[in-house]
């Protein structure tokens, strides 16, 4: 076969996939949301946060790409939390499966962190460890109006959320639903564990 038609050579290790970028869109309406409300000029944002104007500038374009002590720097300059500046539109049953989700890494050290849900002002969040075993699922009545349950699995296999949208979740995955309508859970192979955060208003 001549050298023009050989196959290329193929990597023989295929490289993990880079985490999951931000969309830079919601960066930028949320930069320029906050500053709006705060009522910053450009350069005196960017003087606050101690970044360049010029970043700031392009952040606010959805160009660049921010890292997390930008983002934060930003978030305390305009006095918001750092979820803020980059939770995107949630629905009302919402999963993210492990490795996915809004990630932003350190300029630092080898660290990212992955935003799954961002706390409304004035509600209070209770912190639960639940282990749960195969078997009949566990039937929950609807909580107090307005409240709204969190999930990751630690371990296992289960299947949760509300009646007739359960959805099956492993490691590391995120849910979230409306807890003041009948929901449940359920393991699907031993030892399944999960932290549950339920949110009230």
């Amino acid at each position: 076969m001549p050298e023009s038609e050989s196959e290329p050579k193929r990597d023989p290790k295929p490289r993990p996939d880079p985490p999951p970028r931000l969309p830079l869109d919601w960066i930028a309406a949320a930069l320029r949301r906050e500053r709006t409300r705060a009522g910053l000029s450009l350069s005196e944002l960017a003087k606050r946060a101690g970044i360049a104007k010029s970043t700031l500038s392009q952040l606010e374009a959805a160009s660049g790409n921010p890292s997390v002590e930008t983002l934060w720097a930003l978030g305390v300059a305009l006095g918001v939390p750092f979820s803020a500046l980059v939770e995107p539109p949630v629905p009302s049953v919402q999963v993210i499966r492990a490795g996915q989700g809004p990630t932003v890494a350190s300029e630092m050290a080898e660290y990212a962190a992955t935003l799954l849900s961002a706390s409304p002002p004035g509600v209070r969040r209770d912190v639960y460890h639940v282990r749960v075993e195969p078997g009949a699922a566990r039937d929950s009545e609807p909580h107090i109006p307005g409240t709204v349950e969190h999930l990751i699995v630690s371990t296992g296999r289960m299947k949760a959320g509300p009646a007739g949208e359960e959805v099956e979740l492993g490691p590391g995955d995120y849910m979230s639903y409306r807890g003041d309508v009948r929901h449940s859970y359920e393991a699907l192979v031993p030892g399944a564990t999960f932290v549950l955060v339920m949110q009230h208003a």
